[in-house]
């Protein structure tokens, strides 16, 4: 047989694999593109063994290399992908882009700002009136001591403190820009 026949074959299944990756949008579709380019990458290794008429076999040796390591990222891309649909429930590859995880929202649809929940998690405020506050140095059972339940320069009280006094109810202490 002539090499010419297994190198279309394969070039005509790499170009199927690079179609595929640039113009899928579901992930699992890109991987399985990811598949076929490195198939044609095989068979080219194989051919070109078979043809060159290699004592050592070095292309198919090789071929049993990359049929491991496409095996190994078969397991980990899917793995992935299982991840971010369960955090995402998406598996298209245009919502998948931001790096950022998506902002919370309570059960009755709470800003995330009044909960303490954000787009880098909690932010060190209570989530409600009975919880405390997680390193917020707010003084919840008694009173106020040196730094405790005053807002400094770049704080704000939670719950007022409108007026630029800074003064809150001495529970809850948002700072800004620190942490």
């Amino acid at each position: 047989m002539h090499i010419v026949y297994p190198a279309v074959v394969s070039a005509l299944l790499f170009s199927v694999g690079v179609y595929g990756v640039l113009a899928r949008r579901n992930t699992i579709l890109v991987l399985m593109s990811v598949e076929l380019m490195l198939n044609a990458v095989n068979l080219n290794l194989v051919a070109f063994d078979v043809w060159l008429g290699d004592r050592l076999h070095s292309g198919q040796v090789l071929t049993l290399f990359i049929i491991v390591i496409a095996a190994a990222e078969v397991g980990l891309g899917l793995a992935i992908v299982l991840a971010l649909f369960r955090n995402r429930r998406t598996v298209d590859i245009d919502h998948l882009r931001a790096l950022a995880e998506p902002a919370y929202q309570g059960e009755s649809g709470d800003d995330p700002s009044e909960t303490g929940w954000g787009a880098t998690g909690l932010t060190g405020q209570a989530g409600s009136e009975d919880e405390p506050a997680a390193d917020s140095g707010a003084g919840i059972n008694g009173p106020a001591g040196p730094g405790e339940g005053r807002a400094d320069s770049g704080e704000q009280g939670a719950d007022g403190a409108a007026d630029g006094s800074g003064r809150g109810d001495g529970r809850h202490v948002r700072r800004g820009g620190r942490q």
